[in-house]
């Protein structure tokens, strides 16, 4: 059984490819700047809270009408979301299969029961750096960040954390006017720029763009900088909102 298996990777090799550690992490790369983009997009949509209740709200009902008659209203919005959820999915997909790698090839090393990368930190004997907990458990909190916030924006009569209302502008006001929002709030979005950080070093260096010294410096600049621009343009109404700049 274990020949035709074989055979058929061999006579396949499309199969082998999709099947390859290359290909996994290129996965990852691919869903991981998708996210990002949907991230500075919607980033941007936050900021408008400085306009006002009603430029605020006419830019929420505005992407709800993008592209109609063509689509439905809010057909848009539904594909981004699909888009979105695909992109979570495969994304945690990739990670979960690159870590059963990880761990089998740690433990073939030095046969059953390997040590090789047994540590004070980690005594399991598989690698556990900074960077890759950081990327792990911060990509739980992503999804779980995503999902509290559409929830938030998006579904008035099923989370309304403040109260419900008709108005985007109301409800985000209502919500971040709780401090234990903005709290919670502030720590997903800690995680997540932790997460970002390496995650944009990773998939740059994946797709060919840390190749020289001088290179992997701007890419630890660039990954730093929009980390840091993603969570601060998310953390700024929140805290604007609690402190009485926003009402």
């Amino acid at each position: 059984m274990a020949n035709v298996v074989e055979h058929k990777l061999v006579k396949d090799p499309r199969l082998a490819a999709r099947r390859s550690t290359v290909f996994y992490k290129y996965l990852m790369a691919a869903t991981g700047l998708i996210m990002i983009g949907y991230l500075l997009l919607h980033m941007y949509g936050n900021l408008k809270v400085f306009e006002g209740q009603e430029k605020y709200d006419a830019y929420g009902e505005y992407l709800r009408t993008i592209l109609e008659p063509i689509l439905p209203r809010g057909g848009l919005l539904y594909i981004i979301r699909f888009v979105l959820l695909a992109s979570v999915l495969l994304h945690a997909y990739a990670a979960v299969k690159l870590t059963q790698r990880d761990r089998a090839a740690a433990g073939r090393v030095g046969g059953a029961g390997s040590s090789r990368y047994e540590s004070k930190q980690n005594r399991r004997g598989v690698q556990r750096s900074y960077a890759s907990f950081t990327l792990r458990w911060g990509g739980v909190v992503i999804a779980l960040f995503i999902v509290y916030h559409l929830l938030h924006l998006s579904a008035n009569n099923t989370f309304s954390p403040g109260g419900a209302s008709q108005s985007s502008y109301v409800r985000l006001v209502n919500g971040f006017e709780i401090w234990w929002v903005v709290v919670g709030y502030t720590v997903a979005l800690i995680a997540i720029a932790f997460h970002l950080r390496h995650g944009i070093w990773s998939a740059a260096t994946t797709l060919g763009a840390n190749t020289s010294p001088a290179r992997r410096r701007a890419l630890n600049l660039s990954a730093t900088v929009l980390a840091l621009v993603i969570s601060i343009g998310f953390l700024v109404p929140p805290y604007s909102v609690l402190f009485g700049l926003v009402d």
